[in-house]
């Protein structure tokens, strides 16, 4: 008994070898490069037209010559043409250089993996839990077609998917007032040992996963729910029942792995958006992430920091695409046919 994917294959011409699989690789690997340049190149563009002046912000409440300011604009590099900064940057950037920080003069690269820790921790964790329960409730969702469940979940599941970030962040902060942490990440009076540390992340995790799996979980179910009420129609599916297998061995061994193809592969393309996502939810939680970094340089101006964090947070949306392409040609024996 051959599943839809497993004919597909057995109909599909034999694919070239080593040339179609390269070919393909590189294919989506240029593209990925050619985004990744035009996400540089829009960076560094984009938040220097946007109104405000980064040495006006940094001298704000100091007195400040004109001959002081001039003085800071040459040291910065912005007394020079735009065309100019990009290009410096730009040569400073292909040798690994995001440039120092205005606010906390420190290299950015520095700043950055200081916060990219927390972030990752973060989206990790409310992934997985995204994951987990949006598979689950799409699986039980689809094969309990129009039950009570099935339309409760639904429900809540687009009700949460439409609820704004930050919002869905307060009411959670005003429902659990005293219970959970609503800042920063670990308590400054919390015992150094290991154990009292891993404790207190946790317990500040709480209310920001909740937030982020609570608007990325739906998703996943909703898309689990429409692949598996499809597969559950397809002919091999009848013969299973027909040979007597139960319902539960049908929908473990033959609907559901079929049905898992697209919500795996959107898992990937939609990781990289979490990251990105994550701006929000640090902010309202103070999280001290990535997300509230760039928060903090775009409330300070600083120019450096704001495209440093810009391009690795669209990067990561860039390499989670890539990765979903390439994930999806492994998983699908169509595509490596084609």
């Amino acid at each position: 008994m051959l599943t839809p994917t497993e004919e597909a294959l057995a109909e599909a011409p034999p694919p070239t070898r080593g040339g179609g699989a390269l070919r393909y690789l590189l294919t989506k690997a240029g593209g990925g490069l050619v985004s990744l340049v035009l996400v540089i190149v829009l960076g560094f563009l984009l938040f220097r037209v946007l109104p405000g002046d980064p040495v006006l912000t940094m001298t704000r409440g100091r007195p400040a010559s004109k001959e002081q300011i001039a003085e800071l604009e040459a040291q910065l590099g912005l007394d020079k043409p735009l065309i100019a900064q990009f290009f410096d940057y730009l040569w400073r950037l292909l040798q690994g250089d995001l440039g120092e920080s205005y606010v906390f003069r420190v290299p950015v690269t520095q700043k950055i993996m200081e916060r990219l820790g927390p972030t990752l921790l973060l989206v990790g964790t409310a992934t997985l839990i995204a994951v987990a329960l949006g598979l689950w409730l799409g699986t039980r969702s689809a094969w309990r077609r129009d039950s009570r469940f099935d339309k409760v979940s639904t429900s809540v599941a687009l009700a949460l998917w439409s609820t704004p970030t930050f919002f869905l962040g307060l009411l959670l902060m005003a429902a659990t007032s005293g219970w959970f942490p609503t800042a920063g990440m670990v308590n400054s009076d919390t015992p150094p040992d290991f154990f009292s540390q891993a404790v207190d992340v946790a317990h500040h995790m709480v209310l920001p996963t909740i937030t982020l799996v609570a608007v990325v979980y739906a998703q996943y179910q909703l898309v689990m729910r429409s692949s598996l009420l499809e597969e559950m129609g397809a002919d091999y599916l009848t013969t299973a029942r027909a040979k007597g297998l139960r319902d539960a061995m049908v929908r473990r061994r033959h609907a559901v792995p079929n049905a898992l193809l697209p919500t795996v592969t959107l898992v990937f393309l939609h990781m990289g958006f979490v990251v990105a996502g994550a701006i929000t939810t640090e902010t309202v939680f103070s999280w001290p992430g990535l997300g509230l970094l760039t928060y903090d340089a775009l409330e300070k101006r600083d120019l450096p920091l704001l495209t440093g964090t810009f391009i690795v947070l669209a990067g990561a949306v860039i390499v989670m695409n890539v990765l979903a392409d390439m994930l999806y040609r492994v998983l699908d024996p169509r595509v490596r046919a084609s």
